[in-house]
């Protein structure tokens, strides 16, 4: 598979660097963004931590906004950020132009509805294919783990119940945790999944929590100030199943924040060195 590098910046003695590529899962091109760390330049191979980002979002807020790279080069970590959806002009975008469907909002999942099904099959572009082509390209380990915000928190929360022998830890901010019962999760589901209901449970991490033996440590942060936690995110139907069930969570209402990337620069130094910690 074909990568080309479209842009290349230093940082923190190592390199930012987007590439382009053509998706096989996707039906389309895709972009990527990845951090390298210093490390790299004596020939080791370094883990890798998988960003998933939020609604209207693309592979470029996290790497702009976030400052993970200066802690990530400290501690050997790659930091791998895909785009949100497929994208192009033959991708099926929302009919109405919204937001929170379509273009900029996968939501992680395979879709099964026409026209959707043709491009809209993120969870097997992140799960398979993306790591594939990054351990293929790049010196890095199969060591992996996976975070994610909002709509990304949903992703790297079901991708990674799901897929727990592939992941050391799992975290997230703000996540979508009962996506079932949320309009951006009805709304989404609907659209890409049909409307029987049970075939949504599937990529929902309360409903997935409750019915898995693995025990992936995973750390969650939700600001108290934020506008979308008690009609979208809902983090009390995460806690209840985790505790429920001794799910390993550690979930932390921060006093005072938001939704926003200032949220997220506050504390993912926090979320880079939990996954530091089980990498090791």
């Amino acid at each position: 598979m074909t990568l080309e590098n479209i842009s290349s910046n230093k940082s923190f003695g190592g390199w930012n660097k987007q590439y382009t590529h053509r998706s096989t899962a996707l039906n389309c091109n895709m972009r990527f963004a990845i951090f390298l760390p210093p490390q790299i330049v004596s020939g080791k191979k370094v883990p890798v931590l998988y960003w998933l980002s939020g609604l209207t979002c693309t592979d470029e807020n996290f790497m702009h906004k976030a400052g993970a790279q200066r802690l990530a080069a400290e501690l050997g970590m790659a930091i791998v950020a895909p785009d949100t959806s497929p994208r192009g002009d033959d991708v099926t975008d929302d009919a109405d132009g919204s937001y929170d469907f379509g273009l900029g909002a996968g939501f992680y999942v395979n879709a099964t509805q026409a026209p959707f099904n043709r491009h809209y099959q993120m969870y097997d572009y992140v799960v398979n294919e993306l790591p594939d082509l990054i351990e293929a390209n790049f010196p890095v380990t199969q060591q992996r783990a996976i975070s994610g915000h909002s709509m990304g928190g949903h992703g790297a929360l079901t991708i990674a119940l799901k897929n727990p022998a592939r992941f050391s830890s799992v975290s997230a901010f703000s996540p979508i945790v009962n996506p079932m019962q949320c309009p951006w999760g009805q709304k989404a589901f609907t659209g890409y999944l049909g409307k029987d209901t049970e075939q949504w449970k599937a990529y929902d991490a309360t409903e997935l929590m409750k019915h898995t033996d693995a025990r992936l440590p995973a750390l969650v942060d939700q600001g108290d100030q934020d506008n979308f936690m008690v009609e979208q995110l809902k983090p009390e139907a995460l806690v209840a199943v985790a505790e429920s069930v001794g799910y390993p969570l550690e979930l932390r209402m921060q006093e005072g924040y938001d939704h926003s990337y200032f949220f997220i620069a506050s504390f993912i130094e926090d979320h880079l060195r939990f996954h530091a910690k089980h990498f090791a």
